[in-house]
Parts: C-alpha cells; sequence; structure tokens
C-alpha cells in the first residue's frame, strides 16, 4: 500500500547551498587535560594538581610533547560537532577512523530533504595535470553556469524520482538509491584533539604544513571551521601544533 500522497515537490520547494555548518555542541578539552596526562609519569596523582594551575606556565611542555611526538596526552579530551554538509563529503570524512565516533542521518528511517550542493563562483572547477600531480583552476562563467544549471536539473529529477517511488509505497531505504551524493546529510563526529590533529593535516592546507595536502575544497570547508573551534578551547596546543608543522603527535 502507498502512502498518503503529497504534493509533488516543484524547483521552488528545492533548496541549493554551496556551504557547510560545523557547530561545537558538546566539549571537555583544554590545554589542562594535556598537562596532566601528561605528568602522571612522573607525579602520579599529583598530576591532578595541573587542572587547577595556569597552563601558560607550562607550555613549554605542551609544545615538547608536540615537537618529539608523545601523542597520548592529546587523546584526553572530547569534541562533538554537528555537521552539515553533501553526502560526497562524509564519505571522504569516514575513512578517518582512528579516534572519531560518527552518528549520521539516516535515509532508510526518515524522508530524506531536498537540499542539495552547487557550487559558489569561488569553487575552482578545472583540474589541470596528472593524478599526484595537479592542480585546479578557476572556471570560466560558462563552465560555472553549466554546472550549475546540470546538477540543478539532474536534483529535480533525481528527487522527483524519489517523491514517486515513495507515493507508490517503496521503502524509503530502497528509494532513497535514486538521489545523488550532492544531497546534503548531517551527523554527529565526536573526536580528540589528536585524531582532529591528524584530519587537519590531511585535509586543509596551511601554510605552516611541513607535510603538503590537496584536500578537496569540501571537506577542506568543514576542517576549517572544527578548526577555529578547536583553536579557541586549546590555544597552546593549537600553537604547538603550528609552531611544529602541522604534524599530528
Amino acid at each position: 500500500m502507498g502512502r498518503t500522497p503529497t504534493p509533488v515537490t516543484t524547483p521552488e520547494s528545492l533548496t541549493f547551498r554551496s556551504d557547510v555548518t560545523v557547530e561545537l555542541v558538546k566539549s571537555s578539552a583544554s590545554d589542562a587535560d594535556v598537562l596532566f596526562a601528561a605528568r602522571v609519569s612522573t607525579a602520579g596523582e599529583q598530576s591532578l594538581d595541573e587542572l587547577k594551575k595556569d597552563p601558560e606556565r607550562s607550555k613549554g611542555l605542551i609544545n615538547y610533547l608536540m615537537r618529539d611526538r608523545h601523542g597520548s596526552p592529546f587523546e584526553h579530551n572530547s569534541m562533538t560537532f554537528f555537521i552539515s554538509a553533501p553526502i560526497f563529503v562524509f564519505r571522504e570524512f569516514m575513512r578517518h577512523r582512528v579516534g572519531w565516533s560518527y552518528n549520521e542521518e539516516s535515509g532508510r528511517y526518515r524522508e530524506l530533504q531536498p537540499v542539495f550542493y552547487v557550487p559558489d563562483t569561488d569553487r575552482k572547477l578545472v583540474q589541470q595535470g596528472r593524478p599526484g600531480k595537479y592542480v585546479f583552476v578557476e572556471g570560466t562563467p560558462e563552465q560555472h553556469a553549466t554546472v550549475s544549471g546540470t546538477l540543478e536539473e539532474s536534483y529535480r529529477q533525481a528527487y522527483a524520482s524519489y517523491q514517486k517511488l515513495l507515493d507508490e509505497g517503496v521503502a524509503r531505504e530502497v528509494a532513497r538509491a535514486v538521489l545523488p551524493v550532492g544531497l546534503y546529510s548531517s551527523m554527529y563526529a565526536t573526536c580528540n584533539a589528536r585524531s582532529l590533529m591528524h584530519f587537519l593535516g590531511l585535509r586543509t592546507q596551511h601554510e605552516l604544513a611541513k607535510v603538503p595536502s590537496f584536500p578537496q575544497r569540501e571537506i577542506e570547508m568543514v576542517g576549517e571551521k572544527m578548526e577555529a573551534e578547536w583553536a579557541e578551547l586549546m590555544p597552546l596546543t593549537y600553537a604547538a601544533y603550528n609552531a611544529n608543522g602541522r604534524v599530528a603527535p
């Protein structure tokens, strides 16, 4: 039996976006977390006193741990982000497994909303060179118009097909197969500073990075927003990360 019919989705009811959103919804993360974890090696239970001290006095220790890659003290903290981005971003994101936990919106249990990704005119469109040695350059106005028009037309057709299948009583988990990876999804992602540093080292470009990275721009946009939140929570750790080439310890 089909579901109760709903109005056919019109072009006006689709939403096209070019941004991503990142919200820090919960955190237990400070520079003091690094210090008490590191000092337990020599101070035992007295290392808890670090929680009452000004971490600024011990920024040299944080820099030493980062420089010599003593990584475990950077794991004793937690940050949970709520992220909204195209599905293709999440498929890259979830390649990061160590130190991460994910829960994503489910197309099996809810009807997916018609929100789709269309790059804005600042997005470089043209790839030049061979794999492993290529660059992206600006697209022409005509290319941008073609990309926008083609994507929007494809999204309209895909979502109309999705609605048709649902109206015929097809299960959501089957009907979703017609939807493209440009559809927006949402998820909670929880990590610690060490796992986030590894993510940022691979998914952002930065002038201070010792190791070059070539991320897709859309996941870099997510990384930049997460980095800004983390920098406020753990400023000494963040400074040491940059001072030592943005290499995760």
